[in-house]
């Protein structure tokens, strides 16, 4: 464990990136609506709303499901999925209002930050060089864990990697998944929810956007 002083809050922020860091659930849709299309089919805004927060490979299933297709096909279509996304996300994506300043205070502050993802490596680092790697002291992406999103372990391997409590850090999330996640480790969990709303159960502060929100928030979160 660090030696940070128990004093110290936060010890590190914790960043989900799709939906929280960059907005790219918008380019997920076309990726999905593209294959649904390509099915034969149309994507379900419910279902669409519950592969938030997941993987390609999740959404996928979800998708084939919908469509009332067999699920021998999924290794197919996983791999087109992935194909196309690459594609997108190399074209570029922007960030959520308010994030990039957010990442850079606490960079200067000297505080570690790090990427959790459920997105693949291979995927993810796409949208990690639009976004600068050096901007992150780690990146844990969803095919590099034992269990992925809404499993704490993400969160907690981030954590332990970096050397610092999980329960002195800060986690920002927009899903469901992550922020059942980040809650599970035993996080400070600061939700931004995006298209789709988290449920009221999930008892966690909440804003409309990260513009705005600066270092002295989320020690307030404290």
């Amino acid at each position: 464990m660090t030696d940070r002083t128990e004093a110290a809050f936060p010890q590190a922020v914790l960043f989900d990136m799709d939906g929280t860091l960059v907005d790219s659930e918008i380019i997920w849709d076309t990726g999905v609506e593209e294959l649904a299309g390509l099915l034969g089919g149309a994507l379900d805004p419910e279902v669409r709303s519950r592969m938030v927060g997941t993987n390609e490979d999740a959404s996928v299933v979800m998708l084939l499901e919908s469509l009332g297709i067999p699920l021998t096909e999924t290794p197919h279509h996983q791999t087109w999925l992935r194909t196309r996304m690459k594609e997108l996300f190399a074209a570029g994506v922007a960030w959520k209002p308010g994030a990039r300043e957010l990442l850079l205070e606490c960079r200067a502050a000297g505080i570690p930050t790090a990427l959790v993802t459920s997105t693949p490596r291979e995927l993810a680092d796409i949208i990690i060089g639009h976004v600068g790697p050096d901007n992150f002291d780690l990146t844990v992406c969803g095919d590099e864990v034992e269990r992925p999103k809404p499993d704490p372990v993400p969160y907690l391997a981030a954590a332990a990697k970096l050397g610092v409590d999980i329960e002195r850090c800060v986690v920002i999330e927009d899903s469901v998944s992550g922020t059942s996640s980040a809650l599970a480790a035993g996080a400070v969990t600061l939700a931004v929810p995006g298209d789709v709303e988290l449920p009221a159960e999930i008892d966690v502060p909440r804003v409309d956007s990260l513009d705005g929100v600066d270092l002295a928030f989320l020690r307030a979160l404290e």
